[in-house]
């Protein structure tokens, strides 16, 4: 007889991409003692004994991740690296190594190829991180870029997003929505190049948010202030995907509850203008923007007077028992749920 059923399909929206991610990995069985920690965090930990490896990667698809319309090819190559040394950082570790594969179609030039390396390069000098191997093939279509990073870290000192506490005080670095916002100002320039070509784009005076979105930077030198402290974060992540998702990924591993108020998110006043030009709640960016690379970590409520004093890191929230629940108290003291709604890869527009 023939089976006439039709075989079950799932659609990827119906996951979404950490759903999806979920089910992939879930069953996964660790052969070896050495693997310390596997899916689930900024980095996979590998023990050496004293120390640990952490091994981070990322891919970056043309039409997805990265626009050339208005991405300069050097400035996409540092992005690439730096986004990738960023995860070894939300590890509380130091990049060491980083190899690169490239799929390129045939409108690529060697000379544009050359622009691509030397963004790379540029940020491997500046981190200090050994270019060391990789691997070239064709694309019938754009351009994709695979990059894995390789760093260290004292076995003692790794710090995972799984390990905050309850009444742990949630802190995060810089300031948020930048990047979003200035992702905003390059879209719409875009869409006025398409109506009109001789039109040049209007960016004077928007500098800061077009570098939050096109030349992010590793907190490194954050990780150096908390040591300098005498502070070790007790979980801790970077902000890829928005405040609001990275906040959920804390409490969700922790096994947590969070609260952050509205009024502590830091948000710089060129953003905060910018988005008003928008029609966009500087926080709502903040929030579900992403890309800001920012750290957002816990810290124990003991070190509330050391962490206070040091420069361009906030106090934000607290973690709570799980019962509590995530949420965000507005500037008028109401309650919301705290959502993920950043980019998600798999789901329908």
């Amino acid at each position: 007889m023939t089976d006439n059923t039709t075989p079950q399909r799932t659609e990827l929206s119906a996951l979404g991409e950490f759903g999806l991610i979920d089910h992939l990995t879930s069953g996964i069985k660790i052969f070896h003692k050495s693997t310390l920690k596997g899916v689930g965090d900024d980095a996979a930990v590998i023990d050496n004994g004293d120390s640990v490896t952490l091994v981070s990667k990322d891919l970056l698809v043309e039409g997805v991740h990265f626009d050339l319309t208005y991405t300069p090819l050097r400035h996409l190559g540092y992005k690439a690296a730096v986004v990738n040394i960023s995860d070894i950082v939300a590890m509380n570790g130091t990049a060491t190594q980083m190899l690169v594969g490239i799929s390129v179609s045939n409108r690529f030039s060697v000379e544009a190829l050359d622009e691509l390396y030397a963004g790379i390069r540029l940020a491997c000098e500046k981190y200090k991180v050994d270019l060391v191997g990789g691997d070239t093939t064709s694309s019938v279509s754009g351009l994709f870029l695979s990059i894995t990073v390789i760093g260290k870290v004292k076995k003692e000192d790794v710090v995972y997003r799984s390990t905050a506490r309850e009444n742990d005080l949630i802190c995060v670095s810089g300031d948020l929505g930048g990047a979003y916002i200035g992702l905003l100002l390059l879209e719409r320039e875009k869409q006025v190049y398409k109506a009109n070509p001789q039109m040049q784009p209007e960016l004077e005076g928007n500098d800061y948010v077009l570098e939050r979105q096109l030349k992010p930077e590793a907190r490194v030198d954050v990780l150096v202030k908390l040591r300098e402290a005498g502070v070790k974060p007790t979980a801790m992540i970077d902000i890829s995907d928005g405040l609001a998702s990275e906040v959920l990924h804390l409490a969700k591993d922790s096994g947590l509850g969070c609260r952050i108020f509205e009024d502590k998110i830091p948000v710089d006043v060129v953003t905060a203008d910018i988005a008003a030009e928008f029609q966009i709640d500087p926080t709502t960016a903040a929030m579900n923007g992403g890309e800001d690379y920012e750290l957002l970590f816990t810290v124990d409520v003991n070190d509330f007077e050391k962490v206070k004093s040091i420069k361009d890191i906030h106090i934000i929230g607290h973690m709570l028992e799980k019962a509590e629940g995530e949420y965000l108290i507005s500037n008028g003291g109401s309650m919301y749920p705290i959502e993920a709604q950043g980019f998600n890869h798999m789901r329908e527009d």
